[in-house]
């Protein structure tokens, strides 16, 4: 099963962990980036997340997509590596799964060391926020859950001064408490407790530079400027 798909842009080593969880891959050829960047791929990805295998035909139930649409997505996905033959089946009722247990994929800056590499990376991310904030905000917006979600289910927002080692540390702490809480269960209906729904926990952890630039510009501190910046 795919634990997790995750765009991390930073510049720093992972640290030790102490789940199971590998490390991630780091993406860096643009070919394989253009590849992942497509949302019925995205979307086959995501239901290899509960199903343990899938066919064409299955996969074009469940996406409103033609077989022959998915068939060719589950081809080019196995050609690079994230999906592969199940055995058994032929044509479009032949069953694929994912070739590892978790897909974690760093995206670094400092590895993306060409304009086509950096272009075709906006890309793989573009398709990935897209996808999570328009079904972030049909959710939120339209909230069909039953009412025994409604207290579990939420949201927050927080603002606060940190260090990149601290901002880290509150990462691999959210990342340990999920982790928890992730196991076989997701594709094995018969382990899954009474009343278990399919769950997306989605976080982001950026830095304000916007507000930290005017906070400089408030305290009086120096802010850089270019030799040509009127003055």
């Amino acid at each position: 099963m795919f634990r997790n798909v995750t765009s991390e842009p930073e510049n720093q080593p992972a640290p030790p962990s102490e789940t199971d969880q590998p490390e991630g891959m780091s993406i860096t050829d643009p070919t394989v980036m253009r590849a992942l960047a497509h949302p019925v791929r995205m979307a086959l990805i995501e239901l290899f997340g509960v199903h343990p295998t899938l066919t064409a035909t299955q996969a074009s139930e469940a996406l409103g997509e033609s077989p022959a649409n998915c068939a060719f997505h589950l081809r080019t996905l196995a050609k690079y590596g994230f999906v592969e033959e199940a055995g058994g089946g032929r044509g479009r009722e032949r069953p694929w799964r994912a070739s590892t247990k978790s897909l974690r994929i760093r995206l670094r800056a400092a590895d993306l060391d060409s304009e086509q590499a950096r272009v075709a990376a906006g890309a793989l991310e573009q398709v990935w926020y897209d996808r999570w904030f328009g079904r972030i905000r049909e959710i939120f917006l339209n909230r069909r859950w039953a009412p025994e979600w409604e207290d579990a289910a939420g949201s927050s927002q927080t603002l606060t001064f940190l260090t990149p080692q601290e901002l880290r540390a509150i990462r691999d702490e959210i990342n340990a408490i999920i982790s928890r809480h992730l196991d076989e269960r997701r594709v094995d209906p018969s382990r899954r407790p009474d009343g278990a729904l399919p769950v997306e926990i989605v976080y982001f952890a950026y830095p304000r530079e916007d507000l930290a630039a005017q906070l400089a510009t408030d305290d009086g501190a120096p802010v850089d400027k270019a030799p040509d910046d009127p003055v």
